[in-house]
């Protein structure tokens, strides 16, 4: 798997996170033809990348799902 430079990615975390003790994800959006994905409980843990297309999947499916217990 290549390493992917980030150093410009703006991440940001969703406001529907709340304050439920960590349980969340930082997304950074701003770089081209990649979508960051990170725990904000473990920021040097790792990152996940995903193409824009796959990443607006997901958030259409989370959204349809909902939360889960």
């Amino acid at each position: 798997m290549a390493e992917l430079a980030h150093g410009d990615a703006r991440w940001r975390k969703s406001s529907r996170s709340g304050s439920n003790g960590g349980s969340c994800v930082e997304v950074a959006d701003n770089l081209p033809g990649i979508v960051l994905v990170r725990d904000t409980k473990d920021r040097e843990g790792g990152t996940l990348g995903f193409t824009p297309g796959d990443w607006q999947s997901f958030v259409n499916l989370a959204k349809q799902i909902g939360p889960v217990a």
